[in-house]
């Protein structure tokens, strides 16, 4: 059931050569898009495939690879986070006010992880527990985030961050950003869980059949709720991230980054009918996401454009597993 390398192809899983199990893999496409937009690129423009440049591309996708982490384990049990990008702008405000305030970078970083677990919390026993739609949910608990953050900050950005707060979006490590590479071990984390644990077999069983998962005896609103908290957690991370990139907190921070998550999740071969996903895909569709903008700032195209681009992309991509799920439909039907 799990959309991984390793679980999709068992015959390719035998061979030796890893070459030829990514060819054989759901990841080819979308592997085969990164190459070639790079490839282009890198004819249109002579700066993009310079190291600096391609440092920059993936510390510029820390913040929405870290929180599509979360949204994966959500759009595979079918359900949808809207709220993520006021999620991040409301916890990073709050995580801001209190670490001036006390002083404390870490009373920060606590701060900023409550309160977007709790949101993550609400969306989750909103939907598990109490049954109302996901979409529907996470679209009001947007506005209320937003509203809150607007309201708490009087609509002025906080400035002056303790060092212990923003050291996690602004050091480096051997001159590899800390951002890039806690992105990295984040990524390999939730796959190991979403492939190699029991948790994440139940979740692919949630998104595949809730009904079968619940026979099953899998408790299927638990399942939901630890999902949505997943991915409220990804989002404070995500936001102690922008913290200290931007070195303040803006209370418009993260507008539309639930647009670029829903995209690199969707592209990168996770369904939105649930059931099948990987986060090697999600990872990969993040790549693609951050080369896309990247070469589009590097050519001066406008920024209503990339806009554009990103949400022909999810249309692309939603059209593609629409048909492959008809088709898988009709096989298993004859």
């Amino acid at each position: 059931m799990a959309d991984t390398l390793t679980q999709e192809r068992p015959n390719a899983a035998r061979s030796p050569h890893w070459l030829s199990r990514l060819v054989g893999s759901s990841l080819a496409p979308i592997v085969v898009a990164l190459v070639l937009v790079s490839i282009a690129l890198a004819f249109l423009t002579p700066s993009f495939l310079t190291a600096s440049n391609l440092t920059n591309i993936v510390t510029q996708s820390a913040v929405v690879g870290i929180a599509a982490i979360g949204a994966t384990f959500v759009i595979i049990t079918s359900g949808i986070d809207l709220s993520v990008g006021s999620n991040i702008a409301l916890a990073g405000m709050i995580g801001a006010i209190v670490a001036q305030a006390s002083g404390s970078g870490f009373l920060g970083v606590a701060a900023v992880v409550l309160v977007s677990v709790l949101v993550g919390a609400a969306n989750g026993a909103s939907v598990a527990w109490l049954g109302l739609a996901p979409f529907i949910v996470t679209l009001a608990v947007m506005g209320m985030a937003r509203g809150l953050t607007l309201q708490i900050s009087q609509g002025q950005s906080v400035y002056g961050l303790p060092p212990s707060l923003s050291w996690l979006g602004a050091s480096a490590i051997l001159d590899i950003k800390t951002s890039a590479l806690v992105t990295v071990l984040l990524f390999i984390l939730a796959h190991l869980v979403l492939s190699q644990t029991t948790f994440g077999h139940r979740v692919f069983a949630v998104g595949g059949n809730a009904e079968a998962a619940r026979l099953a005896g899998i408790d299927v609103r638990r399942v939901v709720f630890a999902c949505y908290v997943i991915a409220g957690l990804t989002a404070g991370i995500a936001a102690i991230i922008l913290l200290g990139r931007l070195d303040s907190a803006t209370p418009n921070a993260a507008t539309g980054t639930e647009l670029q998550v829903i995209a690199a999740v969707v592209i990168g071969g996770t369904s939105l009918f649930g059931g099948k996903g990987s986060m090697m895909g999600t990872f990969v569709g993040v790549l693609l996401i951050g080369v896309i903008n990247n070469g589009l700032t590097l050519l001066n195209v406008s920024s209503f454009w990339v806009q554009f681009v990103q949400g022909a992309l999810i249309f692309l991509a939603v059209l593609l597993d629409s048909v492959n799920s008809r088709r898988k439909r009709r096989t298993a039907g004859r």
